[in-house]
């Protein structure tokens, strides 16, 4: 196996890996500090949408962890660098909140109900019957499916929520349509990522907890990979899979000194 060429940028998952229910967990200040005193390019990833990349750093900020606005990345700016791509200046119908909008703004997208190129699907704590209705009836007269991510639960203190694949499951069983999913584990969320930051992916790593979105990601696109065990995967998980990480290890502390 050819060898690896030196990690010059890192690429880290937030929820999982640097917090976990509100709480950072311990080393993730420590590896936060040494990426910005390094100069190393990074970012922090979320596949969730519901927040713009500045609510994110004020979040982050409250817990102690120092995260520059440009260097949070989330699915709904994948989705609209995507749709920017795809559609300039298009329209679409959304079911999300602040941070799918104002990416989708940011881009000059008009946000309507009359006719849009897009339903453009993300994260919310307020699925109503009503907007899934009109979502199905617009996919079904000619509107493009796009989802910001194909998480079916989310974390919350009280359990598990449905999430955006599981919305976006239902959508599909009424429309027949299958959506396009821009986040993880999509590579282009990475790719996307990594080219904001002027990254390469010979010379990236990915941190994640999960091996469905954050390694498989960070595999497809051709980064090293780290799983730690402060998320939801187990060793007894890590087999059940076709592939493995690069690397695994205990959490975010065994990395600082690696940055």
């Amino acid at each position: 196996m050819a060898e690896r060429k030196p990690i010059d940028s890192w690429l880290t998952d937030m929820d999982g890996v640097l917090i976990h229910e509100g709480v950072p967990i311990p080393g993730a200040d420590a590896f936060i500090k040494r990426l910005r005193d390094s100069g190393k390019p990074f970012l922090v990833l979320t596949n969730n949408s519901i927040y713009t990349a500045r609510d994110l750093q004020a979040r982050l900020t409250r817990m102690g962890l120092e995260v520059p606005v440009g260097n949070i990345w989330t699915s709904a700016l994948a989705t609209a660098k995507f749709l920017e791509s795809q559609r300039p200046g298009g329209t679409a119908y959304v079911i999300g909140e602040a941070g799918l909008t104002t990416a989708l703004h940011d881009i000059g997208y008009v946000l309507t109900d009359h006719e849009p190129d897009y339903v453009v699907l993300g994260e919310t704590r307020t699925y109503s019957f009503e907007a899934m209705t009109k979502a199905v009836r617009l996919i079904n007269g000619g509107a493009r499916f796009i989802c910001t991510n194909p998480d079916e639960t989310g974390p919350s203190t009280e359990g598990p929520l449905p999430a955006t694949g599981a919305v976006a499951a239902l959508i599909t069983k009424a429309t027949g349509k299958q959506p396009y999913f821009a986040g993880k584990p999509n590579p282009l969320m990475m790719r996307t990522g990594l080219n904001a930051i002027g990254a390469h992916s010979e010379s990236s790593a990915m941190i994640g907890d999960r091996m469905d979105t954050d390694v498989l990601a960070g595999l497809e696109a051709g980064m090293q990979t780290f799983l730690v065990r402060t998320g939801l995967t187990s060793d007894a998980d890590i087999a059940k899979y076709p592939f493995t990480p690069s690397h695994v290890v205990d959490s975010i502390a065994d990395l600082v000194d690696l940055v």
